[in-house]
């Protein structure tokens, strides 16, 4: 087992570093004090080609693994930035590319990949359903060649910014079906023809991340926007779900080795008492204790994205590498606002907003109560609690 990156890790890296220097932490600020959308820095991301890295090179991205694009988001978060603004629109095609008919992949890959076309929406979560989607009420319903669809949806993000969405709805009853998780479809929809049938309404949240509630009122879609077999969406949806945990652990440990880093720098320059308050073992240890979590935690992060790349079956490590890297990340900024006390709280030093940001990523994409409960039954055999 070999622990060090090759050398086109560390070019992806410095190339990804690179873009980020040039949107530094005042940028990020000013984004979020006046909640803006992150555009010249997303457009960035897109014309280096970085946010096509999982698509294949026959569609005109890079067709890099799943270990090269992690660390791509990685290093985004790492230098201070949110590569949640963008990080749909790397992974929401995975359906499209494993599932999609071929007039599917030919019209939607190469623009995704160019960033013409950006698929970042993903319209999963309902009001009264939350985590479980079984019982999602947005409904399609066949008419001819067409389905005209019903329902809303809710923590939709970047749905402003996006010219599709892919949309998760019920096309058989819940009380029909012998599975529960069977009836369920995906489409795509095209949000420019779907004019005022789909209409979104902003969520006033903790932090810059532009997430919606959607409504859909009769929108009429033709039988081809739908992603392989009716009844099947959800299995569809599963099977990029692995990849969306990798990734999302993985702007998790840039997170975290960002706080450790600002709370080391603090430490040792911030003098009280005549000496460096680095030097005071109830401020070292919280420190220490976060940096080996995220270490940890990244070592999961590139099991699961080892046997992702393998092809071997890594759902329990790629949740179990959201949870520890987003709790680690946690466990960093806690100890980092320590560090820097009363500054920690001012905009001035910029923690404050990435400790709200990190929050998010232990309660999605998924409910680390989930993981533990997903590890609970289908690791260690235990009953199912849910």
């Amino acid at each position: 087992m070999d622990f060090e990156f090759t050398s086109t890790h560390n070019e992806i890296r410095n190339a990804v570093r690179d873009i980020c220097t040039k949107f530094n932490l005042d940028y990020w600020r000013k984004c979020d004090d006046n909640e803006v959308y992150p555009e010249e820095f997303v457009d960035a991301m897109s014309q280096a080609g970085w946010l096509a890295a999982l698509i294949p090179q026959e569609y005109g991205g890079a067709g890099l693994p799943i270990l090269d694009a992690s660390m791509i988001l990685e290093e985004v978060n790492h230098c201070g930035g949110s590569a949640a603004a963008c990080h749909a629109q790397m992974y929401t095609m995975a359906s499209i590319l494993k599932h999609g008919s071929e007039r599917q992949k030919r019209d939607y890959l190469p623009k995704i990949a160019e960033g013409s076309l950006r698929l970042q929406a993903f319209g999963v979560t309902e009001p009264n359903a939350g985590s479980d989607t079984a019982k999602i009420k947005t409904f399609a319903a066949k008419k001819g060649d067409c389905y005209v669809i019903n329902g809303q949806k809710i923590f939709t993000s970047r749905f402003q910014h996006s010219d599709m969405m892919m949309l998760l709805t019920r096309t058989t009853p819940f009380d029909q079906v012998k599975k529960k998780t069977d009836g369920m479809s995906l489409f795509l929809v095209d949000l420019k023809k779907a004019g005022d049938a789909v209409k979104a309404v902003p969520i006033a949240t903790m932090i810059n991340h532009e997430t919606n509630q959607v409504f859909i009122d009769n929108l009429e879609v033709p039988q081809d926007a739908r992603i392989g077999e009716e009844g099947k969406g959800f299995s569809y949806l599963l099977s990029s779900l692995n990849a969306e945990r990798i990734l999302v652990a993985s702007e998790a440990l840039g997170d975290g080795k960002w706080f450790v880093e600002r709370a080391v720098q603090y430490a040792n320059q911030r003098v009280v008492f005549d000496r460096p308050i680095g030097m005071n073992q109830g401020v070292q240890f919280p420190i220490a204790k976060a940096h080996m979590a995220v270490e940890a935690a990244d070592l999961m992060r590139l099991k699961a994205a080892t046997r992702f790349d393998a092809g071997l079956p890594c759902g329990p490590e790629a949740n179990m590498s959201k949870y520890l890297a987003s709790e680690a990340s946690w466990e960093a900024g806690e100890a980092a606002m320590t560090t820097l006390g009363g500054y920690g709280f001012t905009k001035e030093y910029h923690l404050e907003r990435k400790w709200r940001e990190s929050r998010l990523f232990r309660t999605a994409p998924i409910a680390n109560n989930l993981v533990l409960s997903f590890v609970a039954e289908h690791v260690l055999g235990l009953p199912r609690s849910y």
